[in-house]
């Protein structure tokens, strides 16, 4: 055989080999981003951790017109509970004190009309909805896309680079861009603006779980309370505690879910807001269809002219028409942004005009019932179906308003924001309907106190109206960050939404401050209490976090314990439980000292929650093996996002198992590819040497004895290397069987139970957040074996003390 046709045989066997053995074991691989050159440089494990391939969010822009229109028709069960029943209350609290000018009603519905139309309307379902994160929307959510694109996030290991997501294209220089470089810079490097954000997500948040509260008590009371136009024997006490009864039993319903009866929402709010829009209709035509208008803005100035500083006080009444618009926002991540933008502009906008127009014109001919304007004006034959479907609208809308409270806590607890309690998935369908045991009775407790104490929905609305107005204030100074960083705005469009919409909210917040003794108390109570709980757990999680990452362990430490003659290796698999990812946590170095025993296989398991909303199941695991093989040691990271459910049919350890035995394979034929790449290569510069250096005995006569040896030493060659891949399936799949046997052997949680205390010399401050403050949280909440669900029977606790 020629030269050239044995080089070229040579050549095509050995890369046709590479081929089969490629397409054989990374069939199933094609989507991982698996790199040996970079696991052989360095440790890439906390860096891919924090990438999620894709865009995994709610898109709509893949949906079809059908979905979205019965996506629009949920979100009204679930979205407007809070802001269509405001109707019930609005006019009595804004005329607290009686209406002194018929005027006056026409100056209250112009600034109700346009209130609802800026702040509702343009500000959330036109701007706002465009903030989502990967279809998720929040304080947090908000939060999260600001630490993506700026390195301002002061929780450890929490900075996701989703490059999918993430603003990663080549930009021409312009003046947006230089601004936009230029805030990005002076967040990143200035220590305040981190902790500013984070203390103004917490606070936000906090005051959003306080709206929780304070919604079922207003809402529940002004419902119950239009009993009294039927029977003058109702008293205030027995609405008060029938109003009780009412909030205790849709609290002790909590732990079956809402996915029972989340069909029935949106046929109920729609029925409701054909109620109110129609009788708003009826009202306008029989008493004073002249409030139309009200449209002119000319009225909101007259009206400020004749009662100056009363008209300013009063705008802590008339913000509670937009009550619950931060829904529209927090919920867009159980639908999608066209779908609200529908149920929005053709269904709750146009009822909620109509309603309160409907009021205006039968306040005029009707000044001194403003007290209960909104069942006073009700026709007497649909007055018992009214009542009847203001109280369940009003329940609806508390179950809204808890069901978001769970969310924003689930979320928290993701982001290492809020201390371990228990979340329980009440739907198999719906991976955002969740409940929370212990959040769920403070909050029961905290809406029949409430409803006990001030007895009226008057007062309740002085409180409510602070925490509305500042969700909203806040969700504008991060949507302005959002516009200049992320959007590049034009700075004229950024100057006119905070001259306009901006100012608006300061008026309003101004305003409900100035109640503040009459009530506004409570719920700046709520949040300065939840945001303290939020603070010290999370300011000593990451001193934590940063003590590990301090006196983590080496790998070579730990290859020196595992060769050490005084370990004994058992059979088993052992999951050592660690918040860190970058190495090996202290405490295994603790455990070893007093325990000298290894089980077979060891892996290092680190819960890590991004700021992304989800993490799909192929990506959930990422794995690196501890050198040498021969000691079976891995470190896994299992990614979350803030919207990730746990599926409670498929057990954690099986997953991440088989998981391991993917990663075994994957690591072993990519580290075999690249050898048989290399000796391929070798091969033919060998052939190629061998033949060319023959050549003068080619002419001799000699060549086609020595071509035919060498053709054998080729078939030599390649028959041994198919020796040697036989020898490495058995290697691979020795490996496979350790893990299976050690699996079939049983499995180990290792827990670290790290106690912490102030060290010597610490301040007193740093001796009350650490020795008193976060010890006393933890001693009281629930311990980390109960939320990662490990059986008592296979977990071992090991404790160790850190002084921080």
């Amino acid at each position: 055989m020629p030269e050239d046709a044995i080089l070229e045989d040579a050549a095509d066997r050995t890369e046709s080999h590479d081929c089969q053995e490629e397409e054989a074991h990374h069939r199933q691989l094609k989507t991982k981003k698996l790199s040996w050159q970079k696991l052989r440089r360095f440790d890439s494990l906390d860096i891919e951790s924090r990438s999620v391939n894709g865009h995994h969010g709610h898109s709509s822009t893949d949906a079809s017109w059908s979905v979205i229109l019965q996506l629009a028709f949920q979100s009204i069960g679930i979205v407007y509970g809070d802001i269509g029943t405001s109707p019930l209350y609005v006019y009595a609290s804004t005329f607290s004190k009686g209406i002194k000018d018929t005027d006056d009603i026409l100056g209250v519905l112009s600034l109700i009309i346009y209130t609802i139309t800026l702040i509702p309307l343009i500000k959330y379902v036109f701007i706002v909805l465009q903030a989502n994160d990967n279809g998720d929307g929040g304080t947090f959510a908000l939060y999260s896309l600001l630490c993506r694109y700026a390195k301002v996030s002061l929780t450890p290991s929490q900075q996701a680079e989703d490059r999918d997501v993430s603003n990663f294209q080549l930009e021409l220089p312009s003046k947006r861009l230089r601004r936009a470089s230029k805030l990005k810079s002076k967040l990143e490097n200035s220590k305040f603006a981190k902790y500013f954000l984070l203390f103004a997500t917490m606070l936000g948040t906090s005051m959003v779980i306080g709206d929780g509260v304070l919604t079922p008590c207003i809402s529940v009371l002004s419902a119950v309370g239009g009993i009294k136009q039927a029977t003058s024997a109702m008293t205030d006490d027995m609405i008060v505690w029938i109003s009780v009864c009412i909030l205790v039993c849709l609290f002790m319903a909590q732990r079956f879910g809402t996915d029972k009866v989340g069909y029935s929402f949106a046929p109920i709010i729609c029925v409701w807001f054909t109620l109110i829009g129609g009788i708003g209709v009826y009202n306008f035509f029989k008493y004073d269809p002249t409030v139309l208008k009200a449209l002119n803005p000319q009225y909101i100035v007259d009206y400020f002219k004749r009662n100056k500083g009363d008209a300013w006080i009063s705008l802590g009444g008339i913000v509670l028409a937009i009550t619950g618009t931060e829904a529209l926002f927090a919920d867009v991540g159980h639908f999608t942004v066209r779908s609200i933008q529908i149920s929005m502009c053709s269904v709750t906008y146009p009822a909620l005009l109509l309603a309160y127009t409907g009021q205006a014109s039968f306040l005029r001919e009707h000044k001194s019932l403003v007290s209960d304007t909104f069942f006073e004006s009700i026709p007497k034959p649909l007055y018992w179906p009214m009542f009847g479907v203001a109280v369940m609208a009003s329940i609806i809308a508390s179950q809204a308003m808890i069901s978001g409270t769970f969310s924003i806590i689930q979320q928290s607890l993701s982001l290492g924001c809020f201390p371990r309690v228990k979340i329980v998935h009440t739907s198999t369908k719906y991976e955002g309907q969740v409940y929370i045991p212990e959040v769920n009775y403070l909050l029961m407790l905290a809406c029949v106190g409430v409803t006990l104490v001030f007895r009226s929905t008057t007062k309740i609305g002085n409180a409510y109206g602070i925490a509305v107005v500042f969700v909203m204030t806040l969700t504008s100074a991060f949507l302005v960050l959002i516009m200049i960083m992320i959007w590049k705005t034009h700075i004229l469009l950024i100057i006119s939404y905070v001259l306009v919409i901006g100012s608006v909210e300061l008026m309003y917040l101004s305003s409900v401050l100035y109640k503040f003794d009459q009530g506004g108390y409570l719920p700046l109570g709520f949040a300065l209490l939840l945001m303290l709980i939020m603070f010290v757990w999370n300011d000593v999680h990451r001193r934590k976090y940063y003590y590990e990452l301090d006196h983590k362990i080496s790998p070579e430490k730990l290859r020196q314990l595992a060769v050490d003659k005084n370990f004994c290796r058992m059979p088993g698999l052992a999951m050592f439980y660690s918040e860190l990812v970058q190495g090996i946590p202290p405490i295994f170095n603790h455990y070893a000292e007093n325990v000298p025993a290894l089980h077979s296989v060891l892996v290092f398991v680190s819960i890590k929650s991004l700021p992304i909303s989800k993490v799909p199941m192929e990506e959930r695991f990422l794995f690196r093996r501890v050198e040498p093989r021969e000691l079976n040691v891995f470190r896994c990271v299992a990614r979350y996002g803030y919207t990730d459910v746990r599926n409670e049919n498929e057990p954690f350890e099986g997953l991440l198992v088989e998981k391991l035995k993917d990663f075994i394979r994957d690591d072993f034929w990519q580290s075999q590819t690249t050898m048989h790449k290399t000796n391929g290569e070798k091969l033919k510069k060998e052939v190629s040497a061998e033949l060319l250096g023959d050549d003068h005995e080619l002419d001799n006569g000699n060549g086609h004895q020595e071509n035919e040896s060498e053709n054998e030493d080729v078939k030599q060659v390649l028959d041994d290397d198919e020796d040697q891949k036989k020898q490495q399936d058995d290697v691979l799949g020795t490996e496979i069987d350790a893990i299976d046997k050690a699996w079939r052997r049983g499995v180990v949680h290792l827990i670290g139970e790290n106690e912490v205390t102030s060290a010597k010399g610490a301040g007193l401050a740093k001796r009350i957040l650490i020795d008193y403050a976060y010890n006393f949280l933890t001693r009281n909440l629930r311990q980390s074996e109960k939320v990662f669900d490990i059986p008592h029977k296979r977990m071992l606790k090991v404790g160790m003390t850190y002084e921080l």
